[in-house]
C-alpha cells in the first residue's frame, strides 16, 4: 500500500489503527519476515509463562522458610 502512494494515515486507517501503533510496530517488527515475528511471539508468550512460575516457585520457597523458622 504504501508503495503505491498511500500514506502511512491512509495505510494505518484501513488496518483500524493508530499512526502510532505503526510506527511502534515497525520499530519492533521493521525487517522481519512473518514467520520471525510469529517466532517471537511465541517466545515472548514462553517466556512469560515461565516467569510465572519462577515467582511462584519463589512464593513457595518463602512460605516454607518462614513455616520452618517457626517450628524452631
Amino acid at each position: 500500500m504504501l508503495n503505491k502512494g498511500a500514506t502511512v494515515a491512509e495505510v494505518a486507517r484501513s488496518f483500524g489503527i493508530t499512526e502510532t501503533t505503526w510506527y511502534r510496530w515497525k520499530n519492533t517488527y521493521g525487517g522481519m519476515k512473518a514467520t520471525d515475528a510469529k517466532r517471537l511471539k511465541e517466545l515472548e508468550t514462553e517466556n512469560k509463562r515461565l516467569k510465572k512460575i519462577v515467582a511462584d516457585q519463589a512464593l513457595d520457597i518463602d512460605m516454607l522458610g518462614e513455616i520452618a523458622s517457626g517450628n524452631r
